[in-house]
């Protein structure tokens, strides 16, 4: 399997942003993006502005209770947050069809699910820094569309 990484810093929400456009302009039907990082590193905030650059119009906020949100854009938009399951329950919730859909899947917290996740997708790694609002955005692409992914924005920036 084919990993790329990147790792990009954002010196506060307008590079966050930025990097959230890039991808969400990236993405097609069956892009998965799994989201990790501390409480309150910013995973819902990336979801936001990933859902914004999707088209999307509804206001967006976690799925904690939930677990599954869709929304409505350029792509359906299939935002989950797995915080609360183990991967049992997971299991039942048939992610494939998500996974493998017509839509674009957020999965905050997927690494707690990591046996039900598709091989290929792009996993982000939100991290905190010593600054308020600054953040370390670490990027895996694994799999060829994803290491591209990775690969166009270390050579080219995020635009």
């Amino acid at each position: 399997m084919i990993e790329e990484y990147f790792t990009y810093l954002a010196k506060g929400v307008a590079d966050t942003e930025r990097l959230a456009a890039a991808l969400a302009a990236r993405s097609s039907a069956g892009s998965v993006i799994v989201l990790d990082g501390e409480l309150g590193a910013g995973k819902t905030a990336f979801s936001k502005a990933f859902a914004r650059h999707l088209g999307v119009e509804e206001v967006v906020n976690s799925p904690t209770f939930t677990l599954i949100k869709e929304y409505e854009g350029r792509l359906p938009l299939y935002h989950m947050d797995v915080y609360r399951i183990d991967e049992d329950e997971a299991g039942e919730l048939g992610l494939d069809e998500y996974f493998y859909g017509t839509g674009v899947c957020l999965v905050e917290w997927g690494s707690l699910i990591p046996s039900l996740l598709p091989e290929e997708r792009l996993h982000i790694v939100i991290e905190a820094t010593a600054l308020p609002d600054e953040r370390l955005i670490h990027l895996t692409g694994c799999g060829e569309m994803y290491g591209e992914w990775c690969r166009s924005l270390r050579e080219n920036g995020v635009e």
